[in-house]
């Protein structure tokens, strides 16, 4: 049904604006009697192997990544589709807009999407709020951190400090996101002394917790391979939990759409399958080069289940979806774990 009729029509509206309707047509569904109970008969995986990552049981290793739910609205709802774990965020201390619209685009030919969202959200205090609330308590909850646009990089430290404290108690793993390029320099802070900084402080707030909880780094697929072993040294050096790779690309090489439609789109982080590729190469590289010393959660490009399987092969513990869940629908994990 969602390949053959709401696939079709969710397609006609801006992208954008089809998130939001799809969101909003969730959230009415469920408030009918029985839907929630329907939908997890549907699509929540029969035969799913629970699996123990960085000290947190998943019911299952596939994930919806950060960006998705950034404001915590519909993690609910969300998780009736499968998910063995839902991260919410990108969210930052302060409010805020993010980048004019558009700023989302399909690349249907290649199964992608554009975005330059720049951290839109509603703000750390707004996401605790509706955490409060959770129902399900077995819900694996993942909170995405950044910087504020408008905090200069040398104080972007005190932006991750106030989201880690504000959302400890009601999150079961941070992740620290240092590489998306849509908010301006951010990627500077995945240099090796800034990046050192941020995540030493980080976690020794953390230590400080009656409970402490895993942080994570989130790594662009755009670093070198001495970029690559630097990361591996802040692993060791820090003492986090792992990595999650990868973020989206700005590369645009080996697209089958038009390059005047591309270029018409303009910047952006690209994701889906075009970076399934390098997202799992640089999985490989990271679990290789340590000899698998920590979890590395995977995303990029992941529709389907020979996708799935390289990522597991190439080290990945855990596994996002995100493009992947847009062009295949609500079916996606469970056609995955079958």
């Amino acid at each position: 049904m969602y390949q053959l009729l709401i696939k079709p029509l969710l397609f006609k509206l801006q992208a954008e604006q089809a998130h939001h309707f799809t969101f909003k047509l969730i959230k009415s569904l469920h408030h009918i009697p029985g839907f929630a109970s329907l939908s997890r008969a549907l699509f929540y995986p029969k035969q799913a192997q629970a699996v123990e990552v960085f000290g947190l049981k998943f019911p299952n290793p596939i994930g919806l990544a950060a960006g998705f739910d950034k404001d915590g609205k519909l993690f609910e709802e969300l998780s009736n589709y499968g998910f063995g774990f839902i991260e919410v965020g990108t969210v930052t201390p302060k409010a805020q807009a993010g980048n004019p619209q558009p700023r989302l685009f399909r690349l249907p030919e290649d199964e992608a999407l554009i975005n330059r969202m720049g951290f839109n959200n509603e703000g750390v205090e707004a996401l605790v709020e509706r955490l409060k609330k959770r129902k399900n308590k077995h819900l694996i909850i993942g909170g995405n951190i950044g910087k504020n646009k408008v905090t200069p990089n040398e104080k972007a430290l005190d932006d991750y400090r106030i989201c880690r404290k504000a959302l400890h108690q009601w999150v079961d793993y941070f992740v620290v996101n240092v590489s998306s390029p849509n908010t301006p320099n951010l990627r500077d802070l995945q240099e090796k002394e800034p990046l050192k900084r941020i995540l030493k402080a980080l976690m020794d707030d953390n230590a400080a917790e009656v409970n402490p909880k895993p942080i994570l780094l989130k790594i662009a697929p755009d670093l070198t391979n001495t970029q690559l072993d630097d990361i591996i040294e802040i692993v060791e050096e820090t003492g986090i939990a792992g990595i999650i790779a990868t973020n989206t690309t700005i590369d645009r090489s080996g697209l089958r759409t038009e390059a005047a439609k591309v270029e018409a789109i303009g910047a952006g982080g690209l994701s889906g399958k075009p970076v399934r590729e390098r997202s799992t190469e640089v999985i490989a590289y990271l679990h290789q080069k340590s000899a698998g010393k920590f979890p590395i959660v995977a995303v990029g490009g992941v529709s389907t289940k020979a996708d799935y399987q390289a990522k597991l092969a190439a080290g990945a513990s855990l596994v996002q979806v995100y493009t992947g869940f847009i062009y295949q629908g609500p079916g996606l994990v469970k056609s995955l774990l079958r």
